[in-house]
Order: C-alpha cells, then structure tokens, then sequence
C-alpha cells in the first residue's frame, strides 16, 4: 500500500503552496459563520400586544386599559394574545365609565387579537415574526422556521458526502457554495413564510455541504502537522470571524430584508477561489487518475520552489490500491464490521449532542439578559479561545481525553446556572459563555477526531454522514429553546446532563493521536483499538506433503 504522505513530503509542510490552500480555504468558510445563525435575528419575535383599531373610537383612558395584564417572568405585563372585547370597551366609553372604578376589568370578557398586533420596533424595525404574524396560534412556526434550515443541513450532509467522494471535493465545495448564495438572495423576495422557509431549507443543504467539503479538502491537502492548525485555527476561527459580523451587520441593519441581502452578497466574492483551490490529489489517487494528481503536486512544488521527482506515484505501489479503492463504496460500508458499526454509532450519539448545546446556546441569545447584540457578539467572541485551546489540546494530548475533558466542563457549568441567584445576572451570563467555550471546543475536536479515524475512501462519507447526525441535534435545538418559556433553567438542566453523559462515553473511543491517515478501510481498522486479531485455522497439508496454516482475519475493539 501506498504512503501518500511520504511520496509528497518533498513539498514540505508549510510552504507558498499550503499557505495559500489554508488561508482561502479557511476564508471560504467565512459565510457560514453569518448565515447559519442568521435566524437569531431575522426570526426573533420583538415585544407585541393586540391593535385597536382607530375605528374603535375609544377614549384614550379606555384604550390604554384595552390590553389586559398576564404575569410573565415575575412580572405584570400587557397580554400578547389577547385584549378586552372591543364592543363592551365601546359601550363603556360611550358611558363615560372608567375603567377600574366605575368597571371591574376582571369581569370583562376578553378575545383574540382579531385586528393583528402591534409590534416593539425597538429593537428591529422588522423580523418575519412581524412581516407574516408568526406570534400567538402561529408562533409554533418560528422554530419550525428555524429546524427546517437544519433539515436542509441534515439532508446536504448527507448528499454532499456522497457527491463529495463521487465527483471530487473541488466540484461540490463550489456548486454548494453557490447554492447557499443564489437561495439565500432569493429568500430577500420572500412572498410569505412558507417560500421563506422552502428556501432557507435548501439554504442549509448547501451551508453545511461547502463546510464540510472545504474541510476535507483542506485535511487531505495539507500535511500533518498543519492539517490540526487547519481544522481548528483555521476551519473554526474563521467561522466565528463570521458569527462575529453577524451581530455588527445586524446591529447597523434592522430592517430582515436588507440585512439578509447584505449577508448574501459576499458570497458573490468567492467566484474566483475556482482557479486557485485544487482538487484533493488523495481523492484523485482513490480514483485512479493518477496523471492528475502527479500535475497538482508538480505545480505545488513550483509554488514551493522546490524540485519534484520526475515520477512522484510509483504506477506499481498504486495498481493494487488503485483495484480497490475505484470499487463502488456506500454509507453501508460504514456499519459493514461490527466494529465500524460500533464506532459509527458512537460518532452519531457524539455528535448529535454537541449540536444541540452548541446550537442551543447559540439561538438561545435573545433570551439572555442584557443587550441581545452583544450577547450575541460575546457568545461568537468566545469561540475564538475555545478554537485555541482546542488546537493546543490536539496538539499534545490523546483526542478522547481532550475531548471527554472540555464536555465535562461545559456540561458541569451549564447544570450549575440553576443555583445563580436570580439577580446575579452577570454571573449567569458568563456561566452560559463558558458552557459555550467548552461544547464549542469539542466541535472543533469532533471534526479532526472523526476525519482522522475513516479512511480516505469514504472519509467525506463518514464526516457527512456524522455530520449529518449532528443535525438531528441541530433541529432539536430550538425546541430546547422554547422550553425555557415553561421553565428558565430547564434547557441549561437538559443540555447539561447530555453533555455530561456524552463525556464519559467519549472515554471509549479509540485513539488516533499520533497515527498517520487511513487511506483504505484496511488501514482504518489498524487505528489503535480497532485492529487485526489473528487467529489460526488447523493446519492443513498440501499434496505435496506440505504443512500450510490459513489465517482468518477479524476485527475488534
């Protein structure tokens, strides 16, 4: 078999070449940091109480006493859903009665906001909550607004990793990259919330495919040891570079409309990468087109300044790799053996319960106290220290227990916040941003750990599909968030213990620190703790006489 990174080590690991691939790459990433939280503004729901109509003709002491009053979170406020019969309001003006001395308001009948409402256009001067009336009988429709973004990146995980390892990591970075700009400018000339939620589903398909695409492009391309700066300084901070300018643009922008196009254009700026970002000569290499990946690798190690061979694939070393790697692999192959089902299994568990605390505390901003723009702005600020960190951890220290240990302290914060007094609010919001700092550092853990662990041949495949469990998580999450309606604590308890429970789990997954990556699915069952055990058949004799032992191979933990 074939040492891929022994045959390009010529290039070097950090020269014009890699720098390049990393920093493009890297910033190709930069949209979904904006556009996959989008939501947290173009979908939250603004203070709101039911229209009178001017019609009415109440008094002005009868219409300040229309909306009746409801507690809600410790406190009398206006009811957002219903008000007191306009017609007996009516009568009692006509009477000159008032309200409260000549008129119990208890005894009143009340009814439904059937002129609309009336919408706080501080701190938006609209959302889709106020452009389509999603409040009240129909406020079941903002989660669902925001779920069915991360169906649609459910369903892209899925798809883009098996496009990804059909037709090359180049061509579906770029075809999904365009997906997510083209339908994300269409949802500005949304006609109502169904085409808007039509279209930010397949916003999601292409998000979340050019991410993990570009991820495996950059893993494969790049060396070893850039190949960890890669997938956490660089995938990872450059993401929250994004979600950082969310909240600026947001802040500047309060109209939905205009802020959505602003954060579609850039995507606009990404149409020349196509002649600077290679194909993965890995995933050529899988394919048998040799010829192509030897000229990517001439042409980088002119970049570098540096000679090449005058043949880098030994034809020979490729022919038996090259019969089984051009054979037809599935998402079967993924729980082929026993032991790839196992480790599969817990990948899905894993990383479905990152997402929802990752992308929990993410939507669940506009809840926090204080000013939902820095809220926001500190929640994506954090993540940049949780990159970091997580890079160092991968840099010196075995994947589950760098992982097991930051689910541990972002889990065991997130249950603490129930014993924060109720006015140490400050306290309560830095309790949040570190229980963000911790799950944040086990994604960008996650993404190494598993690329690491499946073989080339079905690596995008495995990524996708383990992103794609993943995204149950995600679409679960904004129903974590509106269970903080009933109870406050009750997500941060849920979310918690999930993430808890996910750390001693992590314990028992095997360990790639330290090895090279797979290419074929052979080589992945070599990664400690998922290797060959031998065992030997009776010994059989030739017709010659001959003894001759056959060895059956399995596979275990």
């Amino acid at each position: 078999m074939y040492d891929y990174e022994q045959m390009t080590a010529f290039l070097g690991e950090w020269g014009p070449f890699q720098r390049l691939i990393f920093f493009l790459l890297s910033a190709s990433i930069i949209p979904n940091g904006f556009s996959g939280l989008s939501a947290i503004f173009l979908a939250d729901t603004p203070e709101h109480w039911c229209r009178v109509p001017a019609s009415a003709n109440l008094s002005s002491e009868w219409l300040n006493f229309s909306i009746p009053l409801e507690k809600r979170g410790g406190r009398q406020v206006p009811s957002q859903c219903r008000r007191y019969r306009l017609e007996a309001l009516v009568n009692f003006s006509a009477l000159k009665l008032q309200p409260g001395r000549d008129v119990n308001l208890s005894q009143v009948e009340q009814e439904k906001c059937l002129d609309g409402w009336e919408y706080s256009r501080d701190p938006y001067l609209s959302t889709i909550v106020t452009e389509w009336n999603l409040v009240c009988d129909n406020d079941w429709k903002t989660p669902l607004t925001t779920s069915l973004f991360f169906v649609g990146v459910l369903i892209g995980s899925f798809i883009s990793g098996l496009l990804s390892d059909r037709f090359g990591r180049k061509n579906v970075l770029f075809a999904t990259m365009g997906v997510q700009t083209s339908f994300s400018f269409f949802q500005v000339f949304s006609t109502s919330w169904e085409m808007f939620s039509v279209l930010f589903l397949i916003v999601g398909m292409g998000q979340i495919s050019n991410y993990v695409a570009a991820f495996v492009l950059g893993s494969e391309i790049l060396g070893k040891s850039v190949r960890v700066i890669y997938c956490t300084l660089g995938v990872c901070i450059f993401y929250a570079f994004g979600y950082m300018l969310l909240p600026l643009c947001a802040y500047f922008i309060r109209d939905w409309r205009t802020l959505l196009l602003t954060l579609t254009l850039p995507g606009l700026l990404y149409i020349p990468l196509w002649w600077f970002i290679p194909e993965s000569p890995r995933w050529l290499l899988s394919q048998g087109k040799i010829q192509e990946a030897e000229a990517i690798i001439q042409k980088a190690a002119k970049q570098n300044g540096v000679q090449a061979p005058d043949v880098i694939f030994e034809t020979v070393e490729l022919q038996d790799s090259n019969s089984q790697n051009q054979q037809s692999y599935s998402v079967l192959d993924l729980v082929k053996t026993q032991n790839i089902r196992c480790l599969t299994l817990m990948f899905v568990i894993l990383w479905m319960v990152i997402a929802i605390g990752y992308f929990g505390l993410s939507l669940d901003t506009p809840n926090l106290h204080g000013d939902i723009y820095l809220n926001c702005f500190l929640s994506a600020v954090i993540e940049v220290p949780a990159y970091t960190i997580s890079w160092l951890l991968l840099q010196h220290l075995p994947r589950r227990y760098s992982m097991s240990g930051v689910l541990f302290v972002g889990g065991c914060v997130l249950l603490s916040i129930q014993l924060v007094p109720a006015d140490l609010l400050a306290l309560s919001i830095t309790l949040v941003m570190v229980g963000k700092f911790g799950i944040t550092a086990a994604f960008s853990i996650v993404y190494v750990y598993t690329a690491e662990l499946y073989p080339t041949v079905v690596r995008n495949m495995g990524v996708g599909a383990s992103s794609m469990a993943s995204r149950l998580g995600s679409i679960l999450s904004p129903y974590f968030v509106y269970l903080g309606a009933y109870d406050r604590y009750l997500p941060y308890i849920l979310m918690g213990s999930l993430t808890v429970l996910t750390g001693i789990l992590t314990l028992f997954f095997p360990e790639s620190y330290g090895t090279p990556l797979p290419e074929t699915i052979e080589q992945m069952l070599r990664v400690k703790k998922i290797k060959y055990r031998t065992t030997s058949q009776p010994i059989r004799r030739t017709e010659n006489g001959e003894e001759n032992s056959v060895i059956l191979k399995t596979t275990s933990f």
